[in-house]
């Protein structure tokens, strides 16, 4: 069933050109109990792009929980989205209202494993 602003904002993403499958899973998205969001950062998002995980987070905050993970301190999260300070600081603020910040430091256990195995293997 449809919240009352949700039919407005579906009207508007399809005037942006939004395809429905795309539209369809961005609400899916804001619905989840428990979200993981893994490597932001990996790739730079466009400036539309920005602004549709902007929607996708609001309609989460207060909703659902959202684990994200990134390589990128917050200072650099700028560069994930356009470099749109707006916006980045309206997803940092989204996020990171109600959270638990776990920062750890030392090579990826990925790495870890590979040094070992090259280690042994010589």
């Amino acid at each position: 069933m449809l919240k009352k602003g949700e039919v407005k904002m579906i009207h508007k993403m399809i005037k942006e050109g939004l395809s429905k499958s795309a539209i369809a899973r961005k609400f899916e998205l804001s619905r989840d109990t428990v979200s993981v969001i893994d490597e932001i950062g990996y790739f730079p998002m466009s400036k539309e792009d920005a602004h549709h995980f902007f929607q996708v987070i609001f309609r989460r905050y207060e909703r659902g929980s959202t684990i994200v993970i990134s390589n990128l301190v917050f200072s650099q999260w700028s560069s994930i989205f356009a470099n749109d300070k707006i916006v980045t600081t309206a997803i940092l603020d989204r996020l990171l209202h109600h959270s638990h910040v776990i920062h750890i430091l030392g090579d990826s256990y990925r790495l870890k494993e590979k040094k070992m195995v090259l280690k042994y293997s010589k």
